[in-house]
């Protein structure tokens, strides 16, 4: 498996807007003629198939791909609307991570490009032992953190970015989600704490923004370029 070609899509908090950001960048890899596949490395609160890759081929404008129907793309699914550690302990199970990574091998032996949208934050727990962080990390999936201006983010985007420092991840930048209450001059303050953040950090200073989406939503004005241009064949 080519590791710089699968990309891990994390975020700082619950609710920041992975699954659509994770969405909008396979529509803009679909574009740009990129043979690309989204995995939803766990799904939470959900039972049958996941609605988050629902989203994820919707926001695409495709169908279902044959690795949905053999379960490749969500090889976890827990029915309590929580961590991944705690949703499988309710149900007297444990995330299988080699599991996760088999799913997400044997895809990114078939596509060019493999997006894997984790679950909450960056530092949800798997497992009792092990971070989302941790497995991305030891995978070795460059990191694409999705932020956005609200209050308190400028925390939440530090740490993240320190936490995959300190274990060796590389991070091919932040996709700036639109936030609907987020104050004016925090956004903008924010936005530009990321990118010297990144840069104190040893990472590239590539921050994309993401603007309000209209009805349908579509990714034909951003720019994902800068985020793969640390990757190879991309």
């Amino acid at each position: 498996m080519a590791a710089g070609n699968v990309y891990f899509i994390s975020g700082i908090d619950t609710g920041v807007g992975k699954t659509v950001v994770t969405g909008l960048l396979s529509r803009w890899l679909r574009a740009a003629g990129r043979d690309v596949i989204t995995v939803k490395m766990v799904q939470t609160g959900n039972t049958g198939f996941s609605e988050d890759l629902d989203a994820h081929r919707a926001l695409a404008g495709m169908g279902r791909l044959p690795e949905d129907d053999l379960g490749l793309t969500a090889p976890q699914i827990f029915a309590f609307p929580s961590s991944p550690e705690l949703a499988a302990r309710l149900e007297g199970r444990t995330v299988d991570l080699e599991k996760i990574a088999h799913a997400v091998a044997t895809c990114a032996a078939a596509h060019e490009v493999v997006l894997v949208e984790g679950a909450g934050g960056l530092a949800v727990p798997l497992t009792a032992d092990t971070l989302a962080v941790d497995f991305a990390a030891v995978q070795g999936w460059p990191l694409i953190l999705v932020a956005s201006g609200r209050l308190g983010s400028i925390n939440h985007i530090i740490l993240s970015l320190e936490a995959a420092k300190a274990r060796g991840m590389s991070v091919a930048g932040v996709v700036y989600n639109w936030c609907a209450d987020a104050d004016p001059t925090i956004d903008a303050d924010t936005f530009s704490v990321t990118r010297r953040a990144l840069g104190r950090l040893g990472f590239p200073p590539v921050v994309v923004r993401v603007g309000r989406q209209a009805q349908p939503v579509s990714a034909d004005d951003i720019d994902f370029s800068p985020l793969f241009a640390q990757g190879k064949g991309l």
